[in-house]
């Protein structure tokens, strides 16, 4: 691996790496500009059912580079906004795989994500405390989502590392596994997600999971929209037919006729 930001595609699944290991994986400008444009193109690409982030090497994402922060950069700051939302507003699922440091930016990475997937080493901390500097709103936004008020208080007031066990029962990782285990399971966990479920089901429960978290309400216009995919794609009669015939479902529905854009694609079109 060369770039800053890799990709690798296998059996529907999509894996942007993290690729700047001698800095724990600390994203710079670049790094943020390249995951951006990258969730950008891999949204539009019917052979990508699902998207993993994690981090080459022992780290997952040790933050931001200090660097950038330092400079106050104005690009800065763009990029990394587009680099959260076109990743939060991915369309289709995606997941974090977390080892080692997680801390900052970092757990920005991993909250506009999905689901989070770590193995034991993780340690995981929001520290703008540490350099007297205002966590992004809509990061913290995501984070008070998982888990609450009151546990988001307590790591951003003390920018303590908290340890895998004590953010799998706070809310802010999903499951948490020992390291070798951990890698089968987000193997065989992402392959399920893509080769044998229904991709219309994840992305209209992604859009409306979304949308009641942000208004509390599923709209009528969202809602009409669904159901006109669902009678179009023959997904239901397959999906039907592969249990009455107990076999894994062959479900053809690959994207909108319309592919909805995701935030912070019209600034990373801008970008190149």
């Amino acid at each position: 691996m060369n770039e800053l930001v890799e990709l690798t595609v296998d059996h529907g699944v999509a894996t942007l790496w993290l690729n700047r290991p001698a800095k724990r994986n600390a994203v710079n400008h670049e790094m943020w500009e390249a995951i951006g444009g990258q969730c950008r193109r891999l949204a539009a690409a019917p052979e990508v059912r699902v998207l993993v982030v994690r981090g080459v090497g022992d780290h997952f994402c040790a933050g931001a580079d200090i660097g950038g922060l330092s400079r106050a950069n104005t690009d800065y700051g763009d990029a990394n906004r587009t680099a959260e939302a076109s990743l939060s507003g991915f369309p289709k699922p995606s997941i974090a795989f977390i080892r080692g440091s997680c801390v900052g930016g970092g757990v920005q990475l991993a909250a506009s994500c999905d689901l989070r997937i770590a193995d034991t080493t993780a340690r995981l901390g929001i520290t703008p405390a540490r350099l007297g500097l205002v966590y992004p709103p809509a990061a913290l936004q995501r984070v008070v989502a998982l888990i609450g008020p009151s546990a988001a208080k307590h790591l951003l007031f003390s920018a303590e590392l908290i340890d895998a066990a004590r953010a799998l029962r706070i809310g802010l990782l999903d499951e948490v596994h020992e390291p070798e285990a951990a890698e089968a399971r987000l193997v065989t966990f992402a392959r399920l997600l893509a080769e044998e479920r229904s991709l219309l089901t994840q992305q209209a429960s992604k859009q409306m999971i979304d949308a009641l978290t942000a208004k509390g309400r599923v709209d009528d216009e969202l809602t009409a929209r669904w159901s006109a995919e669902l009678a179009a794609s023959g997904d239901v009669d397959e999906g039907v037919r592969a249990f009455l015939e107990r076999r894994s479902p062959n479900f053809t529905w690959s994207g909108p006729a319309t592919t909805d854009r995701s935030p912070g694609a019209e600034d990373a079109d801008r970008r190149g």
